[in-house]
C-alpha cells in the first residue's frame, strides 16, 4: 500500500506521513465514471513508505549470448536490458536505494504497478473495449522516484520495471550510448512533461519535453514515436514541479506537491462556493425559475433546476425550448458532429446552448475564485483563472498535435475556450 488510509478517506492519515504529493488523471473531474476502485482510480496520493523501495543503478553488464542475459536476469535484481544486436545486449543492473521511494504508472494490472491508468477519451470517459481501440499506454509506462528526506523531490522516468524487475529496450526500441558511457533510451509512444514556472499564482506554460528511461531531458520527437530521439534540453530537469504535467499518450497526469495541494481549494471549499452561488437565487429571464447547481456529488447528472448557457454570449437560463432553430440551421462543431444553435431570448446571439456543470476536481483549480466562467463547448464551471489558464495550455494529440481540453472532461476547446457567465439575479 502507498497509503495507510482508505481510498477516498480525506481525514488526516493515522501518524501523518509524509505526502510527497499527488497525481490526477486530466478529464475525470473528481471520479472514473465507473467509480475509483483499488490501484485504478482518478488521482493517486504517494505518501512516504514504511520502507524504501527505491533502487539506483549498479553493475553494467556487456552480453554476448542470450544465455549470458538469462543467468544476469534471473538474479532477482531490477535490470534494463538494451538490445544492441541479435549477439549483444548490455544489462545495467540497479540495486537498493534506501534514500529513495519509487512509484510506477502504466495500463498493467500487474502488481508493480501503483497507478492504473487507462486511455481518456473525450467527455470524461474511459477509453473504449481495448480489441476495438488499442491502447496507446503502455503497461509500464513510467516511474517516479521521490527522496525520502526534504525537499522530497520528485523525479519522472520513462518506462517501469516488470513483474521480472525488468525494463527491455529491443532491437528496434530507440537507445544510445551518451558521451559517459551510460546507455539510455526511449519508450514507444514516449513519455512528455511539460513544467510551467509560477504554479499556480502566476502561472506560465513550459516547453513540453521528452523524458528517457535513464531520466534525461529530450526535445520532441518529429513524431510521437518517431525513430530518432530530439536534442538534449541541457540545463533541464526531471524532477516534477508544482503543476508538471506528464503525457502517457492516451492520459495526461497532472502532479501536485504536497505543499501545492495544502494551497489548493478543497472539495468543501468547491461546495462552499456552489452554495454561494445558489444563496444569489439566479433566475431563467425566460421561465422566471430560481436555478441551482446540484450538490457535488450528483453533479454528473441533469436535474430540473440545472443551469444551462448560450456559450456564444455566456448569459445563463434554465432548460427551455426558446429559440431552437430549423434542422437546417446547425453548424458542425469539432469533431462532435452537428451541433443545434439556439438563438439567446436576452442579445440574439446564436451558438450552442448547453447546460452548465461545476468542476469537482480541485487539484485542477489555479485559485479559489467564484465559479463564473464555463469552458467551450463542454460547459464545465470554474474561476476565471482557472478557464484561462486552462485555455492557454495546449496538451499532446494524436502523434505530434497539440491542443487545450477542458481539465474536467478532456473535451477540446474551442477558440476561445471560455465563456463569462452572465446571471440573472431575482426579480423581488
Amino acid at each position: 500500500m502507498n497509503s495507510p488510509r482508505k481510498d477516498g478517506d480525506d481525514d488526516v492519515p493515522v501518524k501523518d506521513p509524509v505526502k510527497y504529493g499527488e497525481l490526477v488523471i486530466l478529464g475525470y473531474n473528481g471520479s472514473l465514471p465507473s467509480g475509483d476502485r483499488g490501484r485504478r482510480k482518478s488521482r493517486f496520493a504517494l505518501y512516504r513508505r514504511a520502507k524504501a523501495n527505491g533502487v539506483k543503478p549498479s553493475t553494467v553488464h556487456i552480453l554476448n549470448t542470450p544465455q549470458d542475459s538469462k543467468a544476469v536476469n534471473s538474479r532477482g535484481q531490477h535490470s534494463i536490458s538494451f538490445t544492441l544486436s541479435r549477439n549483444q545486449t548490455v544489462v545495467v543492473e540497479y540495486c537498493h536505494d534506501n534514500d529513495t521511494d519509487m512509484f510506477q504508472i502504466g495500463r498493467s494490472t500487474e502488481s508493480p504497478i501503483d497507478f492504473v491508468v487507462t486511455d481518456t477519451s473525450g467527455g470524461g470517459k474511459e477509453g473504449e473495449d481495448p480489441s476495438i481501440a488499442p491502447s496507446t499506454i503502455s503497461r509500464f509506462a513510467c516511474r517516479v522516484v521521490c527522496e525520502r528526506n526534504p525537499p522530497y523531490t520528485a523525479r519522472i522516468y520513462a518506462a517501469g520495471f516488470d513483474s521480472s524487475k525488468n525494463i527491455f529496450l529491443g532491437e528496434k526500441a530507440t537507445k544510445w550510448k551518451n558521451p559517459d558511457g551510460h546507455m539510455d533510451g526511449l519508450t514507444t509512444n514516449g513519455v512528455l512533461v511539460m513544467h510551467p514556472e509560477g504554479f499556480p499564482e502566476d502561472s506560465k506554460q513550459g516547453l513540453w519535453r521528452e523524458i528517457s528511461v535513464c531520466g534525461d531531458v529530450y526535445a520532441l520527437r518529429e513524431t510521437r514515436s518517431g525513430p530518432s530521439r530530439g536534442k538534449l534540453a541541457e540545463g533541464e530537469s526531471s524532477a516534477l514541479r508544482d503543476g508538471s504535467l506528464v503525457d502517457l499518450c492516451g492520459a495526461t497526469l497532472l502532479w501536485r506537491t504536497g505543499e501545492g495541494l495544502l494551497r489548493a481549494p478543497t472539495l468543501r471549499h468547491l461546495e462552499a462556493l456552489r452554495q454561494e452561488l445558489n444563496a444569489a437565487r439566479p433566475q431563467c429571464p425566460v421561465g422566471l425559475s430560481t436555478l441551482a447547481f446540484p450538490s457535488l456529488p450528483r453533479s454528473h447528472s441533469l436535474e430540473e433546476r440545472q443551469p444551462w448557457v448560450y456559450l456564444t454570449c455566456g448569459h445563463v437560463h434554465g432548460r427551455h425550448d426558446w429559440g431552437q432553430r430549423s434542422e437546417g440551421e446547425e453548424e458542425q462543431g469539432e469533431g462532435e458532429g452537428s451541433v443545434a444553435r439556439r438563438e439567446c431570448p436576452l442579445c440574439r446571439s446564436l451558438g450552442p446552448y448547453v447546460p452548465l456543470w461545476l468542476g469537482c476536481e480541485p487539484a485542477v483549480y489555479v485559485d479559489a475564485g467564484a465559479p463564473t466562467y464555463a469552458f467551450v463547448p463542454c460547459g464545465h464551471v470554474c474561476s476565471e483563472r482557472t478557464a484561462k489558464y486552462w485555455a492557454e495550455t495546449p496538451l499532446p494529440h494524436g502523434t505530434h498535435a497539440f491542443r487545450p481540453v477542458c481539465p474536467f472532461c478532456s473535451v477540446a476547446l474551442s477558440t476561445p475556450g471560455w465563456t463569462r457567465l452572465i446571471f440573472q439575479g431575482p426579480i423581488d
